[in-house]
């Protein structure tokens, strides 16, 4: 049976709108979506590629009006007017939001290292306004009723045939795993090199003679590519937009080369690193040269 992903969704949910919204927010249910709920309104759909397992899978998210208008009047600070129709702006904003929340999702599952799931990373591949009609071409649609200091908001939530079987407390619908169906059809040999905790593994002799080798640890915040155009014309005050995701993981690097991942953590004053995903002793030396 496929691991139940279900409160680790409605959490990072939930967190996710309250510190983007600056609103108390709580995942208040879970119910079939019934046809033609929303035929009569416009949505954003933002597809959500998932990436887990050497599969990928797609998930939609359908934001309706009354939902989407909200969500990017309260990102605005609630100033100016409560929008009534949906246009370019609100659907950056939630496109944003899904993002958001999406990446706080694979974050939360990352850390917990469920086997069946491994490493997971979502990207937002689109979002665009439809009508309610296009509910109707979707199976597997849930609507989750979302209460924002006591109002409440519905958002919507497609599950295709791989992540279903990771949600059954919240779908209600319990299946058998297609991810574990197809590794389990896997040739069976080994890579040369694997992740897996349990490998036994031959250190170099005299592994001992290096321990007191000064190695140089560094944290990655984020990526970006630039143009010398860009760079010649910083000045003091530039903000400059990074690759990542405020909710992704730093990257470990010892000598340069990522070892691991982890989250900012303050000691004692001081910027620490909690580690969150690392490779076991065979890795940690091939990565590195050794």
């Amino acid at each position: 049976m496929a691991s139940d992903l279900s409160n680790i969704f409605k959490d990072e949910l939930s967190n996710t709108l309250e510190q983007l919204l600056s609103k108390s927010s709580q995942v208040e249910g879970v119910e079939k979506l019934a046809k033609g709920s929303y035929d009569s309104t416009q949505l954003i759909e933002c597809s959500v590629k998932f990436d887990f397992k050497g599969i990928s899978s797609t998930v939609l998210f359908y934001i309706p009006t009354l939902s989407a208008t909200k969500f990017e009047y309260l990102m605005l600070g609630g100033m100016g007017d409560l929008k009534e129709h949906i246009d370019d702006e609100i659907t950056d904003a939630v496109n944003e939001i899904v993002s958001n929340i999406c990446g706080s999702f694979c974050t939360s599952v990352n850390a917990q290292g469920f086997e069946d799931i491994g490493s997971i990373k979502s990207e937002v591949k689109s979002s665009t306004i439809v009508e309610g009609k296009a509910l109707e071409k979707v199976e597997n649609s849930f609507q989750i009723t979302v209460s924002l200091d006591n109002e409440k908001l519905p958002l919507i939530i497609c599950f295709d045939s791989f992540t279903l079987p990771f949600f059954s407390s919240m779908t209600g619908i319990i299946v058998e795993s297609k991810v574990q169906a197809v590794a389990q059809s896997a040739p069976t040999h080994a890579p040369a090199h694997s992740n897996h905790t349990n490998t036994q593994v031959s250190l170099p002799k005299n592994l001992e003679l290096l321990y007191n080798v000064k190695l140089k640890l560094s944290v990655r915040l984020g990526t970006k590519v630039v143009l010398l155009k860009d760079i010649l014309r910083w000045d003091i005050g530039e903000i400059i937009e990074l690759e990542q995701m405020v909710n992704e993981p730093l990257e470990v690097l010892v000598n340069g080369i990522k070892i691991g991942e982890g989250e900012a953590v303050i000691v004692e004053g001081k910027f620490g690193l909690k580690i969150k995903k690392i490779g076991n002793e065979d890795l940690k030396l091939s990565h590195i040269g050794l």
